[in-house]
């Protein structure tokens, strides 16, 4: 623990509070918690994932710092307006840093052409 927030990483090597904030996104993202609605409290997360209310409270306070969540004094955190939408948005953009370019340099790396790759993509979504 540092400062009150639980720092062990996750095992993919992320801070737990990321793991978190990651997690509400997505639940965000599938309709579990739509606009306008209330999600679990700082206390609710961190008996749920086992971490310190700091940690639980940091993730929370990344996704108001975000503009996914906002506050409601003394009721709590509830998704923005646009949230999913803005979600989506960055998470698209992500999706070719993440994936797509390294897929493609690994394909080319074992001297796949782009037809090849594109078969591949093909025959993995059937």
């Amino acid at each position: 623990t540092k400062g009150g927030v639980d720092v062990i990483p996750s095992p993919d090597g992320r801070p737990i509070f990321l793991e978190i904030a990651d997690q509400i996104a997505a639940d965000i993202l599938v309709g579990a918690y739509p606009e306008q609605t209330q999600v679990p409290s700082t206390n609710e997360l961190s008996v749920h994932y086992r971490v310190n209310p700091a940690t639980a409270g940091k993730a929370l306070n990344r996704l108001v710092d975000d503009g996914v969540l906002y506050k409601r004094r003394g009721l709590g955190m509830f998704v923005a307006e646009g949230a999913p939408e803005a979600l989506r948005a960055r998470r698209r953009a992500a999706f070719a840093d993440e994936y797509v370019r390294p897929f493609l340099a690994e394909g080319r790396r074992l001297g796949l052409s782009l037809g090849e790759i594109t078969d591949l993509i093909h025959k993995e979504d059937r």
